[in-house]
């Protein structure tokens, strides 16, 4: 056994990825998903903030270079603004579980990328452990209850060429969440991981911005900003989510190779299930159990090469 700061601190994500998940369904709901989005990184950006002053005695990431900026601000367009809308939108035309299902290929993306970009390499336990988790993960997504209602049974009618833009778009969505850790990882070097956070969540706020204006939601993010009950929501999904959770992938990725940062960092359908029989008395399937279990198999495989 070694040191496994790298694998922790994955883990650690996909259980911040599980909180700020249902958080944000429930706050999305009251406010709508644009606003949301920005309403979150501005929450995001007080909190690493602060947490930069009293940690390194400087609230902005003012002694970073140049170079760091520039990666790290294309890093946040690329997984916080284009992966994030690209993903949301394939919620609408094919629906959460299979969009969902093609973000669990984020890992061997990953790894993919890290191996053009970074020149990362894998041992063969790892590719067998990501192999192995990534099917536990697909299993507990596969067996998922269909909530569908009247609405979405139409949507899933509609034309093929509706399914395959669908298809396309949670794919690029996976692109851009992967994309977004390597170009990170290319970055942020040993810089402080929660202000490499903070330059991505800079960026983003300004592209979100430009997107606001352009669709004309002003308005309507400044009222979803007055919902009390959305914004408590919204505030623990921040901390949890852009703050913690995205600082947690970047000291994972400075420790440990992308692809399996990204795997470790994808449990978060199978951490939720516990909750979501706890806290919302859902009724859990024996396959997702099996799915889970399977999951953490792969995941121990890590710990253990």
């Amino acid at each position: 056994m070694g040191n496994y700061t790298g694998e922790i601190f994955a883990v650690a994500t996909s259980f911040m990825w599980t909180v700020s998940a249902m958080a944000f369904e429930s706050g999305g709901k009251k406010i709508g998903s644009l606003p949301l989005n920005f309403i979150r990184l501005i929450f995001a950006l007080i909190f690493i903030t602060i947490y930069s002053y009293f940690t390194r005695g400087l609230a902005f990431a003012s002694d970073a270079d140049l170079n760091t900026w520039l990666w790290l601000i294309l890093s946040g367009i690329v997984g916080l603004v284009i992966g994030d809308l690209m993903l949301f939108r394939a919620y609408v035309l094919v629906g959460a579980r299979v969009s969902m299902l093609i973000m669990s290929l984020v890992p061997p993306i990953t790894a993919f990328l890290g191996w053009l970009i970074l020149g990362e390499t894998l041992k063969f336990i790892q590719l067998i452990a990501m192999l192995i988790t990534m099917i536990g993960i697909a299993i507990v997504l596969l067996t998922k209850k269909s909530t569908e209602n009247k609405d979405q049974i139409k949507t899933s009618r509609k034309k093929l060429s509706t399914s395959v833009v669908g298809l396309l778009l949670a794919i690029g969505g996976a692109f851009g969440q992967a994309g977004g850790l390597v170009l990170s990882k290319k970055g942020m070097g040993n810089y402080d991981a929660f202000a490499s956070t903070q330059i991505r969540i800079i960026a983003a706020m300004f592209v979100f911005a430009i997107i606001l204006t352009f669709a004309k939601l002003w308005k309507k993010t400044f009222n979803g900003a007055k919902n009390v009950p959305a914004m408590k929501r919204v505030a623990l999904g921040s901390i949890a989510g852009p703050f913690l959770g995205v600082s947690f992938s970047l000291l994972a990725v400075q420790y440990i190779e992308t692809g399996i940062a990204a795997t470790l960092s994808s449990l978060a359908p199978v951490v939720i299930i516990l909750p979501s029989m706890l806290i919302f008395k859902e009724k859990i399937k024996i396959q997702e159990v099996i799915g889970a279990f399977i999951s953490v198999i792969g995941v121990a495989l890590f710990f253990l090469y």
